[in-house]
């Protein structure tokens, strides 16, 4: 009799450890916190237990309406709880260094250009995402791969389309003109219009040399790194496109992106055609209405060959600020901004291609003629990730000298291609 009761004691005992530790378990969880509704208990609050609520949000300034009717959506969403949401302008390519300058005034979530990540991951002031499972499953298998760092997701996906492609006006530039850059230069000839590329500017003018072969293979030892690349090839390329910014530099014009649509939108007309970003494609269709045509990039002829212009690709990410004073509500918030719901509005109103594998799908992106050029264009690109801060500014420079020298001899070209590799891995 006393085995048997020592014994029950002892099963007695078991049975109350395994309750007490079993309890409840979210999963999915990168960071043992819980951005959303998923797991838990209906009771459950989504923000253990903030409340009064302040956050400060950034976006850019083409988004901004959209994402103050998001904010709103999302308040509406949680009526039992007290917040109060503040939306800035802030373009995401500098986000990066305006966080950095000072992390606790900045904003609890912004959004930012996919090759910030590593900057802002170094300076501990990005947040890892706290439920990632949903986040993954529901966007690219490319943009989440972008995101994650050591495999752990720090950003939340906004877009899939970072990137750029060619926009012309139809009743200047034929479909059949659009395939090749000669055919578009002398469509803008014929017509006394310009063609627009911002070729001072690292993002667009890396456009050069990854036509030639030249790809990025990473960051080592804060050091941009290259793939092996066959530099006569690159020079060659180089020679080609500065030859015809030379034989058509009457209606050449380097500036920013902005210019082609204003160009387009001006009575008469200025640009006939252009390399514009995808966040500018709500703006060009309105100028050119039923005139609008969109298209991968064009080729280029390189020593008798027709070589496809290669771009660069990448992503919008949406951010939670480590610093934040709220972190349960910045990760709600993110993720709500980040949604399919979200992702479709952004391609709805601004033409924004979605990284959202459902949204992705919509009508409202099938049947967009800027997004499927971009989508399209986004085959013959080189991904915008772990890109060194150094890259930017020879790249443009490099962009500049192939419109600008009056010499765009070989030797010369060659010269100038190698300065910039030696000034970004040297910067």
């Amino acid at each position: 009799m006393k085995k048997f009761l020592a014994l029950l004691l002892a099963v007695l005992m078991i049975g109350s450890i395994l309750v007490a530790c079993g309890g409840g378990n979210n999963g999915g969880s990168n960071n043992g916190g819980n951005s959303g509704d998923n797991g838990g208990s209906s009771n459950e609050d989504p923000f253990h237990g903030e409340d009064n609520i302040k956050l400060l949000v950034w976006a850019a300034d083409k988004a901004i309406d959209v994402t103050k009717t998001l904010c709103d959506e999302f308040k509406a969403k949680y009526p039992d709880k007290n917040i109060e949401i503040t939306v800035q302008v802030q373009g995401e390519g500098d986000a990066a260094a305006q966080v950095l300058n000072d992390k606790d005034a900045a904003a609890d979530v912004f959004s930012f250009a996919c090759d910030q990540l590593t900057r802002l991951m170094n300076a501990n002031a990005l947040a890892p995402v706290f439920e990632a499972d949903d986040i993954i499953a529901r966007n690219s298998e490319a943009s989440v791969a972008a995101a994650t760092v050591n495999g752990e997701l720090y950003a939340f996906p906004e877009t899939g389309d970072n990137g750029y492609y060619l926009v012309y006006d139809k009743s200047v530039v034929s479909d059949e003109d659009a395939k090749t850059l000669e055919g578009v230069l002398e469509a803008c000839k014929k017509a006394g219009r310009k063609f627009v590329v911002d070729a001072g500017n690292g993002f667009f003018s890396c456009m050069f040399p990854f036509t030639g072969g030249l790809t990025l293979e990473g960051i080592e030892d804060e050091t941009q790194q290259f793939n092996d690349y066959d530099e006569d090839k690159i020079v060659d390329t180089l020679e080609a496109f500065a030859k015809l910014f030379h034989d058509y530099a009457d209606i050449f014009m380097s500036s920013e992106a902005t210019k082609i649509s204003t160009g387009m939108a001006a009575n008469p007309r200025i640009v006939a055609a252009g390399v514009d970003g995808s966040w500018n494609a709500a703006a060009v269709a309105d100028a050119l209405g039923d005139d609008f045509g969109a298209l991968k990039l064009p080729t280029i002829n390189v020593n008798g060959t027709d070589e496809q212009i290669i771009s660069m690709h990448g992503y919008k990410f949406i951010g939670v600020n480590s610093h934040s004073k709220f972190p349960e509500a910045s990760q709600l918030l993110a993720d709500f901004l980040t949604d399919e719901a979200a992702q479709l509005k952004r391609a709805q109103e601004l033409s924004w291609g979605p990284s959202n594998n459902n949204a992705v799908k919509d009508s409202a992106v099938t049947d967009n003629v800027a997004l499927s050029a971009i989508l399209d264009q986004s085959q013959y690109s080189v991904a915008q990730v772990n890109i060194a801060d150094t890259f930017w500014s020879p790249m443009g420079t490099l962009g500049n000298t192939l419109w600008k020298d009056a010499d765009y001899s070989k030797d010369t070209i060659k010269k100038n291609f190698e300065k910039t590799i030696a000034n970004i891995k040297d910067e």
